[in-house]
């Protein structure tokens, strides 16, 4: 194990302070400024991954899309296989409109095709579904005039053929706008493939409840089981507190680094919940069920957790390294998310949840 002093010595509450300045910093960055960059999957839009037969000058690519009206994150760099570039896009208000048309589509599609099929057994649902058949009709032309296509829903009897056809319109929206960002491209890098990758508003916005309803999820079942377990209020708060704060300076760093939102940084996140709560829960079982001074029980835990912790930080620093020279956004967003975690988790467990645990202790008398 690690050789370590005991700080829990003397005023240990002097212990708090550096993580709740850590704590307090990081709300800022994250609430205020320069607050969380969100990547594709998060924000929508287009991401663009070239393979370049030469080197490009980012700076020169970026200007000209914002000549053309795209405002667009553009990285050049070098791999072991040649030069690459990544080009983030926004979707564009046409996209976000026809996307839009087309949730509006499926509600009117189903509801009209039920109306469709009453009519034929009663008259008396004819005009019913006359009105929502106008409606549909008049999403349908909405659509094909973002498109550009010259027909009339109302010509189209069958609803397939409507639906083939307003897919097929939705689908040259993007095409469009996809072809229209590769144009410029085309015109000052050259390539030898390219790959572009689009997540719909919508998509985006399923991406966003979706992790946070995986966060609340993952929250209250650890409070009920860690509650359940230990059958006492402070310490199962004290493990809460210090898993959130960890999440809080990770979030932090995200913010202040600009290290994007994205599935894979989710997932770093997700996975420092789980390892927090398990350097916070190795602390409670040994203060709670060890005997001995109070003091001497934290400081024995904090060897044992920091020799975790470090094995963890060295593991990540590899693969952040990795990332450094390779490029590969994947390994550099999840390592630099879990170091900065794991670093936040030295101040978080051995700053504040011990603190709170040992003067816990203390007060009831061991």
């Amino acid at each position: 194990m690690v050789s370590l002093p005991n700080i829990y010595q003397g005023n240990y509450f002097l212990l708090l302070i550096p993580a709740l300045i850590l704590i307090i910093l990081s709300l800022n960055f994250i609430l205020i400024d320069p607050g969380i960059k969100l990547g594709v999957d998060f924000r929508g839009g287009m991401l663009v991954s070239l393979t370049l037969d030469e080197p490009a000058d980012a700076e020169v690519l970026k200007s000209e899309l914002l000549n053309e009206g795209f405002e667009a994150d553009v990285k050049v760099f070098e791999t072991a296989i040649g030069y690459k570039a990544e080009i983030e896009v926004p979707q564009s208000e046409k996209i976000i409109k026809a996307d839009k048309l087309k949730e509006s589509f499926d509600i009117l599609l189903e509801e009209t095709s039920t109306l469709e099929g009453l009519s034929f057994q009663d008259d008396s649902f004819k005009e019913e579904y006359l009105e929502k058949r106008s409606e549909l009709d008049n999403t349908v032309n909405e659509l094909f005039s973002l498109a550009n296509i010259k027909n009339d829903s109302s010509t189209i009897p069958n609803l397939n053929h409507v639906k083939k056809a307003f897919l097929d319109a939705h689908s040259i929206v993007y095409k469009d706008y996809e072809s229209s960002i590769t144009k410029i491209i085309d015109n000052y890098v050259s390539y030898s493939s390219i790959y572009i990758q689009s997540v719909s508003p919508k998509l985006s916005i399923h991406f966003i409840e979706s992790a946070i309803n995986v966060l609340l999820l993952a929250g209250i079942l650890s409070t009920i089981l860690v509650f359940l377990f230990f059958r006492s209020l402070v310490p199962s708060a004290a493990v809460l507190i210090g898993a959130i704060s960890d999440i809080i300076m990770a979030l932090g760093a995200m913010a202040f680094f600009q290290i994007p939102l994205t599935l894979p940084s989710f997932a770093a996140l997700l996975m420092l919940v789980g390892y927090s709560l398990d350097t916070d829960i190795m602390l409670t079982m040994r203060m709670l069920k060890r005997k001995g001074d109070p003091r001497e029980k934290a400081h024995d835990a904090m060897k044992t957790g920091t020799t975790m912790t470090f094995t963890g930080i060295i593991a990540f620093s590899v693969l952040f390294g990795l990332s450094i020279m390779t490029n590969i956004s994947t390994y550099y967003e999840i390592s630099s998310v879990a170091l900065a975690g794991l670093i936040g988790d030295l101040f978080a467990t051995w700053g504040i949840n011990a603190v709170v645990l040992l003067h816990y202790l203390i007060k009831k008398g061991e």
